[in-house]
């Protein structure tokens, strides 16, 4: 059960940075090029470029060159299902996120 838990540690740490969980959240759907994630990232390119190979290299996305172009994506299913359930669980419905919160606060402080 506990055979991979070094991999595991290692790529939750590769994407717990929350540069690196935007990217993930823009290429779950589809591939993107480095001057659209630093759009919609809204930082400098050197950042994105930092941040990305970094996931490169933790194998979390990959790449293909087209021209002058180089579009990015996630390179493992696993990845976009962690993705997809993470936002379920934190980003779906906030509000909703923040009664189930206060409801677990408020049977805490009765026990």
């Amino acid at each position: 059960m506990y055979n991979n838990i070094d991999e595991l540690a290692l790529l939750l740490k590769s994407i717990s940075h929350p540069i690196r969980l935007k990217i993930l959240c823009l290429l779950q759907n589809n591939e993107m090029s480095v001057s659209e994630i630093r759009e919609s990232v809204e930082t400098s390119g050197a950042n994105i470029t930092q941040h990305l190979n970094i996931l490169r290299n933790q194998g979390v996305i990959d790449f293909r060159k087209d021209a002058n172009f180089i579009y990015n994506r996630i390179a493992d299913d696993r990845i976009i299902e962690l993705m997809k359930t993470m936002q379920t669980l934190f980003c779906a419905n906030s509000s909703s996120s923040n009664s189930q919160k206060s409801s677990v606060e408020h049977s805490d402080l009765s026990q």
